[in-house]
């Protein structure tokens, strides 16, 4: 399995090498679960400003449908993220979770830290190479704003998240079979749970540091 080593980090990116270390390792893990239920997607998107899809052999875990839910966009595509604490995890500031583009369903795992209102992660299509960088700001209202760029920190690609709110149903999601989101065949992402006895901090649902 190929490893991203430190002497291939770029000076920025080796600056977030002890996160990089963190979610590669958690992301190797999920991915072994994640693709115990995946399912060729055979649709591609067109290329709107947002990185290129790519084929992905990870489905939606369903152990992730706890998670807050945020809804938005990456450049032009729209997506639905779900992200929270690690659970049982040492680190506190530990996050994980997975996204999802809504018109091919592709799936991506995403693990990083978050640091007071700040979040740097990473992700990755296949649980064994990382694909890109992710770099954002919490705002008071739970918001999530900032840039997703390629292993190297170039391509800077904006995204603008909103979190959904406990209950709401997100938006559908396609298969990739039909193209066609909500048509027979196509799945919709989990509503979050309102259930699960989350509590807001600085407005970021149930993204509790140390829970």
């Amino acid at each position: 399995m190929e490893v991203v080593t430190q002497a291939q980090r770029p000076p920025r990116a080796a600056a977030r090498r002890g996160i990089g270390r963190h979610a590669c390792g958690w992301i190797v893990a999920a991915a072994a679960a994640a693709m115990a239920l995946a399912v060729p997607l055979a649709a591609s998107a067109q290329d709107t400003g947002a990185p290129p899809p790519v084929k992905s052999t990870l489905k939606p875990n369903p152990e992730f449908a706890r998670l807050p839910q945020y809804v938005g966009t990456l450049g032009k595509r729209q997506i639905v993220m779900r992200i929270g604490a690690r659970p049982g995890d040492d680190d506190p500031t530990g996050v994980h979770g997975e996204y999802q583009y809504t018109d091919t369903g592709e799936v991506n795992l995403i693990a990083g830290d978050r640091d007071g209102a700040t979040l740097e992660a990473e992700d990755s299509s296949d649980g064994t190479h990382i694909a890109g960088n992710w770099v954002g700001t919490f705002a008071e209202d739970g918001s999530l704003t900032g840039e997703r760029m390629a292993p190297d920190d170039s391509n800077p690609v904006p995204f603008d998240l909103k979190p959904l709110a406990a209950g709401a149903a997100a938006p559908a999601v396609s298969t990739g079979l039909t193209g066609t989101p909500g048509a027979p065949g196509a799945a919709t992402a989990a509503p979050a749970s309102a259930a699960t006895g989350a509590h807001a901090v600085n407005g970021v649902s149930n993204l509790v540091i140390g829970q």
